[in-house]
């Protein structure tokens, strides 16, 4: 294997941990042979750069273009570097096309749609995400300044620029990939790069079940919750699959209805034919002109939708996504990140509180318990696999104290020799008052779906 290829490490040793990643590590000197290459493929993409026109081959599609830098790399390789043949040879030639075309080091791991996400930490600490595990890449930087150029050739088709009077990014990739970049002195080790690859695939909701997500018990019931048109909010950590999950779930949406979508940025990708999405803009190189979410939601309001979907609420829209759920836009869906339902409906409180509004705690409260039908909660396990491990219906309000019962549960029994994480999807014995809601809708679910004696799957 060799530093342009990306895999997992050597068998019997283990990815970092938190822990790890808490202690300073001095950087290892590079050896020799990775240093030569290194050195090699600059010196390769300088005399590019200085050549040939490379504005012209880029200016040919895409793998014309391609073909056209390789062919001139190959060349000067050839002219600078003839005893290197071989395998090698085309590595450094494929190292080139990726400086020149791509995004240097890490363009393989862009293409590779195993990885799910790419996160460089220094010259010589790259990270990426294959099925929820991180791992230790042997890709390498040549040094601070290789990332910043690669940073910049990253957002500079967006219209984005990264410097010390603005030195955090975050943008959205053509393909739909989140893209976070900072540099020093805000960060200041190394400039550091985080990007979320974008699915090109859309998981289905009987996948989410294959997978092991959830039992497809719950998923009958949720299916009833979204034609019932109850207001869900799916909630959970960093990376435990909450879009993915809103997906699959909004495929339940009858395809006569109207849907807007309401994202920063853009994630979503329905099934349906009748969707508008909007996204919100960020402040110009002046700082003015920003659309927030907020904005977008009021203007969403005036556009007869059918149902509302805001791929995650974070700020003061939280009180507009009230209001709407509460005056007949009603089966609205949204996401937002809270360890728990309990702290998802606390973070929509201070969400509202933040906004400035001068309301009083209780109206806030009565207005999110008259809102919110369904929390769902997410979580990714140790195994690196993502589970629902939750579903609360909100009841009401008792005094200052907004209610909820759960009715399903994911119940943790402990992990397996191989790392699995083992555990049992069940029901809690209670029948949710919303079930009332899916008769009178002529929605039918059965009645032992949520008995607590009803078998589910055990993973």
């Amino acid at each position: 294997m060799n530093q342009w290829q990306w895999r997992q490490r050597p068998p019997g040793t283990r990815p970092p941990t938190a822990a790890d990643e808490r202690q300073p590590r001095p950087a290892a000197p590079l050896p020799r042979d990775e240093d030569r290459l290194l050195d090699l493929v600059l010196q390769v993409h300088q005399r590019l750069l200085r050549d040939v026109d490379l504005a012209q081959m880029e200016r040919l599609d895409g793998e014309g273009s391609r073909a056209a830098v390789e062919m001139a790399a190959r060349a000067l390789l050839g002219e600078m570097a003839p005893q290197v043949a071989g395998e090698l040879r085309d590595e450094i030639v494929a190292a080139v096309v990726s400086e020149v075309l791509g995004y240097g080091p890490i363009d393989p791991a862009i293409r590779d749609p195993s990885i799910s996400e790419v996160m460089v930490n220094g010259p010589r600490e790259v990270y990426y995400e294959r099925d929820g595990i991180i791992y230790l890449s042997e890709v390498r930087f040549r040094d601070h300044e290789h990332i910043m150029r690669i940073a910049e050739r990253i957002i500079a088709p967006l219209g984005r620029r990264v410097d010390e009077s603005s030195p955090m990014v975050d943008a959205r990739l053509p393909d739909g990939s989140r893209v976070n970049i900072i540099i020093p002195p805000v960060a200041p080790d190394s400039p550091l790069i985080t990007i979320r690859k974008f699915r090109k695939d859309k998981l289905t909701m009987e996948q989410l079940i294959q997978g092991g997500t959830l039992p497809q018990e719950w998923a009958l019931f949720l299916e009833a919750c979204v034609r019932a048109r109850l207001n869900i909010l799916i909630s959970g950590g960093t990376g435990t699959g909450k879009t993915t999950f809103l997906n699959a779930l909004s495929a339940y949406v009858p395809e006569r209805e109207r849907i807007i979508t309401i994202e920063d940025p853009l994630e979503l990708r329905l099934q349906q034919p009748h969707v508008l999405r909007l996204e919100a803009r960020p402040p110009n190189l002046e700082g003015k002109n920003e659309v927030t979410q907020r904005d977008l939601f009021r203007n969403a309001l005036r556009m007869r939708p059918d149902r509302i979907i805001v791929g995650e609420v974070r700020g003061a829209e939280a009180f507009d996504m009230m209001q709407a759920m509460n005056t007949g836009h009603e089966g609205s869906m949204s996401t937002i990140h809270a360890n728990s339902p309990r702290d998802a409906l606390a973070r929509v409180e201070n969400m509202v509180l933040m906004a400035g509004f001068d309301l009083p705690v209780q109206a806030i409260r009565e207005q999110i318990a008259s809102a919110l039908h369904i929390v769902v909660q997410m979580a990714r396990h140790s195994d690196g696999r993502r589970r629902l491990v939750s579903i609360c219906e909100v009841t009401g309000m008792e005094g200052h104290t907004v209610t909820m019962q759960e009715l399903f549960r994911f119940e943790l029994r402990g992990v397996a020799s191989d790392g699995r994480v083992l555990g049992e999807f069940g029901a809690m014995g209670i029948r949710p008052r919303c079930a009332d809601r899916f008769q009178a809708a002529g929605v039918e679910v059965p009645t032992e779906l949520f008995m607590a004696e009803t078998a589910m799957e055990r993973w």
